[in-house]
């Protein structure tokens, strides 16, 4: 199976205005945020590309689009990668939200938090981990197993695919850390996923794209852990 580049998008104007912005319209990246969408450019400069998913948030386009203008790739929005529907937490103060006798659901027990007149975290989890599967599917069988694609996304939304990729329950998701223009990568097989990197935000990502098996490697199913440990790339 290919390699899917997890990318939480840059910097926006509600990133630390102690709001929560979900799904509100108007959120675009600030200075800080163009900056580091710019830079991607340079830090997936050694990454070849097969193809580029994102949510369809306005940061989340805002992103990817200096990079898919560089590699002249068309981003494919994919609904099911959108920001978590808070629901009627949507815009509040964090600082009000804090009294909220669900707050501390969504930091102990998350798997069961349903946003008011939204949706459930383990909801969330669901149709992420299903959409990822399913390009990561889609691009393997187009490009095959040593193809690179990168998936923009939130914070949320990737802290959740990672619990799965690790077979970590979603009630420890928190312990998870994804900033704004962090890079996790994840590798699926047939039998696991690999997880490479965790909330990367370093410049060097040439160790990231999969190496062609050596000849003593071929019988190794792809989906096996090296035993002893990996050799490094």
């Amino acid at each position: 199976m290919a390699t899917v580049v997890l990318l939480r998008h840059a910097r926006s104007t509600a990133n630390g205005s102690g709001v929560l912005a979900g799904r509100a319209e108007g959120v675009h990246l600030d200075d800080t945020g163009r900056t580091q969408a710019e830079g991607l450019v340079a830090r997936l400069a050694d990454v070849p590309l097969r193809a580029i998913v994102s949510s369809p948030l306005t940061r989340c386009a805002e992103t990817v689009a200096p990079l898919a203008a560089d590699r002249e790739l068309v981003p494919v929005t994919e609904d099911a990668l959108a920001e978590v529907d808070y629901g009627s937490w949507t815009g509040r103060a964090l600082k009000d939200l804090f009294s909220e006798p669900l707050w501390k659901v969504v930091q102990q027990h998350p798997s069961a938090a349903v946003f008011p007149g939204g949706e459930g975290l383990a909801a969330v989890q669901a149709r992420a981990v299903a959409a990822v599967r399913a390009h990561d599917a889609k691009i393997t069988a187009e490009h095959g197993d040593h193809a690179v694609w990168l998936l923009c996304s939130h914070g949320d939304v990737i802290k959740a695919i990672l619990a799965d990729a690790l077979a970590q329950h979603l009630d420890s998701f928190q312990r998870i850390m994804v900033d704004p223009s962090s890079v996790s990568v994840v590798r699926y097989t047939e039998t696991r996923p690999f997880v490479l990197r965790m909330n990367d935000l370093g410049s060097a990502l040439t160790g990231i794209v999969p190496p062609e098996p050596k000849p003593e490697e071929e019988a190794v199913a792809s989906g096996d852990a090296v035993v002893g440990g990996s050799t490094g790339a």
